[in-house]
């Protein structure tokens, strides 16, 4: 993975962030300081039920007839082959036939039937999903990660080497994820892939270098640092030596061993799954047990405008696995319950097939009416909330707008929507838009809050 990503901020960017423009930035490592979360931030509400998310993104806009939101009556030009969905453990709660192990966990998780916003373009629609804004405005709002960053930060108590915003394992591209909280808001894109040993994270763990000779590295970039023994008063050597300390100390101590999944039994690896997005579930729970903030899954793929079936019989088990399995781990071990999981695209995909050329039995895309899965943080189990038609086409029922969903994940981080965000212009800037006021929003999640 090159140094920048496609979006995301590398090793040298953190430490660029952290200190005047070429401080140190040669040695840089992975420029985690301190400095770097500490401006600007606001302490979250007490009352937080909720320490950590977990956001599944399925890049591309999943199909909700073929995921959560089955219809078997309304016809194979719409359910395609996928016509006999499966019972679940949460009584009267029905999906999609290759989903079975999620529908042994249905009891952890809530599906709400009726997202909408009516936007067809990926970049706008992501936009939107992930931060509650209409698209299109003077001012780039960040996402809900970003801004879960600044709020869950230093002045927080949020503490360690590991950003608090990590990407497994590459950004979007869509937009800037930080919006106009800056870089230092960007969120730590991994690179590498955890299901191949090693897990290559970005300036963390670099394949063919051994502990031995990074250590040869930080000796021998000691050694050379005639500039910093000469100048030990001033400030910008002193943070280019405390990021280089840090970076190494991420590089080769105890705090770099989070992405070490080998330390797991292989039994559990297997019940992920040895896939890239299996071996992301449970890299993703591993950063939360060490309590990073908030954690992007990228789950490419989901964009199937052709051969849809086709694809759907080979990731759907791969998604089944997967996510139920993070489920049932989470609450194993007693953490589902200050996690939230957040399942989500940017929209849902035409609910009638395309059979025609040059689709040929694909699904477009489709923000009129989809469906977002929610679970643990304080979000009830077990619940389905709105509904749409018969055939998946229309909003039925309690209409739920992006802004609904993120407003009941800070109120379950205790972060206060009302709280002004730092704008560089000093524009007057919340982080929820109230609802009315031309604002659109079904109205707080209370179904499953």
């Amino acid at each position: 993975m090159n140094e920048r990503g496609a979006g995301g901020i590398s090793r040298r960017g953190f430490i660029r962030g952290a200190m005047a423009a070429g401080a140190g930035a040669a040695l840089g490592g992975t420029g985690l300081a301190r400095s770097l979360w500490a401006a600007g931030e606001a302490a979250p509400k007490p009352a937080a039920k909720a320490r950590s998310v977990i956001q599944i993104w399925m890049w591309g806009g999943p199909a909700h007839l073929d995921t959560f939101d089955p219809k078997p009556k309304a016809g194979s030009d719409y359910t395609g082959p996928f016509d006999s969905p499966i019972a679940t453990n949460a009584d009267g709660v029905t999906i999609c036939q290759l989903l079975p192990e999620l529908a042994k966990v249905a009891d952890k998780y809530s599906i709400i039937r009726s997202m909408t916003h009516g936007i067809n373009g990926h970049e706008t629609a992501a936009y939107m999903v992930q931060t509650g804004r209409e698209p299109g405005g003077r001012i780039v709002y960040p996402t809900v990660g970003a801004v879960v960053s600044s709020f869950k930060g230093l002045r927080a108590g949020y503490k360690g080497l590991i950003p608090p915003y990590i990407v497994l394992t590459r950004p979007q591209g869509r937009f800037s994820e930080a919006g106009f909280l800056g870089t230092k808001y960007m969120p730590f894109a991994t690179g590498g892939d955890p299901a191949r040993t090693p897990f290559a994270v970005e300036g963390v763990v670099a394949a063919g270098i051994t502990p031995e000779r990074q250590r040869a590295r930080r000796d021998l970039a000691a050694g050379l640092d005639t500039l910093g023994g000469a100048m030990r008063d001033d400030a910008q050597v002193a943070a280019a030596r405390a990021a280089r300390e840090q970076a190494y100390g991420l590089i080769l101590g105890d705090a770099g061993k989070v992405f070490d999944l080998t330390q797991e039994k292989q039994e559990l690896r297997d019940r992920y799954g040895r896939s890239t997005f299996g071996q992301s579930c449970l890299a993703a729970r591993r950063l939360v047990e060490q309590g990073v903030p908030y954690v992007t899954i990228n789950y490419p793929g989901w964009d199937t405008h052709k051969q849809h079936f086709q694809t759907m019989r080979r990731m759907l088990p791969d998604l089944d696995r997967g996510m139920a399995t993070l489920l049932a781990d989470l609450s194993d071990r007693g953490l589902l319950d200050s996690t939230i999981v957040w399942w989500t695209g940017e929209f849902g995909r035409t609910p009638r097939v395309q059979w025609e050329p040059p689709w040929n039995g694909g699904r477009g895309h489709y923000g009129k009416a989809f469906c977002s899965v929610l679970a643990g943080g304080g979000f009830r189990g077990g619940r389905v909330v709105g509904e749409s038609d018969a055939r998946g086409e229309e909003v039925k029922d309690r209409p739920v707008w992006p802004r609904d969903v993120i407003a009941g994940v800070y109120e379950l981080l205790g972060i206060d929507g009302e709280a002004t965000l730092p704008h560089p212009l000093g524009l007057p800037t919340r982080v929820m838009e109230p609802a009315g006021e031309g604002v659109k929003s079904g109205g707080r999640l209370k179904e499953i809050l």
